[in-house]
């Protein structure tokens, strides 16, 4: 099956070519704010999926899920990943093709599923929304606070729904713990939450690589697309991009899940300042990001939240089971007790009193745990599909709206330009501006290479 830059592959032209040019009259009379209108309840949403690798196949899997969608193009810069995935996914009636700038002016595609690497969130969102197209977008939300701030302004101008991919909100154990029951209702005011992530790539990590050609079936201009020219190396795409700071981090790969489940549990914005210290300290390897770092952030309302990425030891830092397995992802510590959250359930456990105090509990403990079907039942990723299908039926404001997601990526950008700028940064979340530093204002927006340019 081969693909083309133009957007419809040969063998499905015949069979899609008399229906796209009946209904380009339709499409042309469609505005930018009409396509969800024209949607009825019952009409499936015509998907496109960009960005088929790892994620992407993922997703594919959990929209399958949903009675509710079809997929009517699939887009990859490796045409070798894009032929895999039609012949597996397809039926032979979607469009294919390398370029997903071929995707926006088409007549049968209401949204775009995005999973492609994070350097390309913000461009790949903005374009979309002005041309009238819904987006459900990967996390973390982009490379920088300035671009996510242009996405959020995108959607609203635009009158789009843009679903991020932090699926938890969708999970139904944490909307249980969140918001019916509150966390703080169990386990009084937090002061502390802590989270991490380790893995013990010691000592190699993700390898050494030379330079080379990039593979024939790669379009690695395309790849790189608006972060400065890098020659291709094997040790990048399609998964290891994640430890090179040109295109992602690891606090922005692992953070925004559990930054997110922070803010949604405690109710909180942003936080007042930042402190992150780490580096490349044991690794050998050729990532440009730390192996080693723990941030700290502060909240105005009197909080603490830390992150820990540990990459050259993973045993667990936090409390463990008889297995010596972590309880959660993350830890929230309260006055009464503590509470530990995982996906599949949470543990909460009481405090013991300290000096001066009167000696009996304060929290009633529990185990809640997820069994048999409802275990089943609670795949949030399918979850937040079908969560962003039916809002782009209904035009509500999605579980992870875009901006909630900016929120939450911004927690990591602003651990990685302390990090950058060896400084505590504080920070004014109402104008997204650091008020003690330049040196980190001009850290705030990732640079774009021409002809690449993001306007909203």
């Amino acid at each position: 099956m081969s693909s083309s830059k133009s957007g419809t592959c040969r063998r499905t032209f015949m069979k899609t070519g008399a229906a796209s040019a009946l209904g380009f009259g339709l499409a042309a009379l469609q505005t930018e704010t009409s396509r969800a209108q024209i949607l009825g309840a019952n009409e499936k949403v015509r998907l496109a999926f960009v960005g088929l690798a790892n994620r992407g196949g993922q997703l594919l899997t959990a929209f399958s899920k949903s009675p509710d969608m079809r997929i009517t193009a699939f887009c990859d810069v490796d045409s070798k990943q894009l032929e895999t995935t039609a012949e597996r996914w397809g039926d032979g009636s979607q469009t294919l093709t390398t370029d997903f700038r071929t995707l926006y002016d088409r007549n049968d595609v209401d949204a775009l599923v995005l999973a492609t690497p994070d350097h390309w969130h913000a461009y790949q969102t903005v374009e979309a929304c002005k041309a009238g197209l819904d987006v459900y977008c990967e996390k973390p939300l982009a490379t920088s606070i300035g671009e996510g701030r242009m996405m959020v302004q995108a959607a609203r101008k635009y009158d789009r729904v843009v679903q991020i991919g932090i699926h938890r909100r969708s999970a139904p154990l944490y909307q249980r713990l969140f918001n019916e029951l509150g966390l703080e209702n169990k386990i009084g005011r937090v002061t502390v939450a802590r989270t991490g992530h380790c893995s013990n790539m010691y000592p190699n990590g993700m390898g050494k690589a030379k330079p080379t050609a990039p593979p024939e079936n790669l379009d690695w201009e395309l790849w790189v697309g608006p972060r400065p020219a890098q020659e291709y190396q094997e040790n990048i795409t399609p998964y290891k991009f994640r430890w090179w700071g040109n295109y992602s981090s690891q606090i922005a790969n692992q953070g925004v899940h559990f930054f997110d489940l922070i803010r949604w549990a405690l109710g909180e914005k942003a936080p007042c300042s930042v402190c992150a210290m780490g580096g490349k300290y044991v690794v050998d390897d050729d990532r440009t990001i730390p192996d080693t770092m723990s941030a700290c952030f502060e909240f105005a309302s009197g909080r603490l939240v830390t992150f820990s990425h540990f990459e050259s030891n993973g045993n667990p830092i936090m409390a463990t089971d008889e297995n010596y397995r972590a309880l959660g992802f993350v830890e929230y510590r309260g006055t009464q007790g503590s509470c530990y959250v995982y996906d599949n359930r949470y543990v909460v456990k009481t405090e013991k009193p300290g000096q001066f105090q009167e000696k009996k509990a304060r929290a009633q403990e529990e185990v809640y745990q997820l069994e048999g079907d409802a275990v089943l039942n609670a795949d949030a990723t399918a979850l937040h599909a079908q969560n962003f299908i039916d809002c782009v039926k209904s035009r509500k404001r999605p579980n992870t709206d875009v901006e909630e997601a900016h929120y939450s990526t911004t927690m990591s950008h602003l651990a990685n330009i302390s990090l950058a700028t060896r400084q505590r940064i504080e920070w004014d979340a109402e104008n997204e501006r650091v008020t003690n530093s330049e040196e980190a204002n001009d850290l705030l927006f990732a640079p774009y290479r021409d002809p690449w340019k993001l306007t909203v």
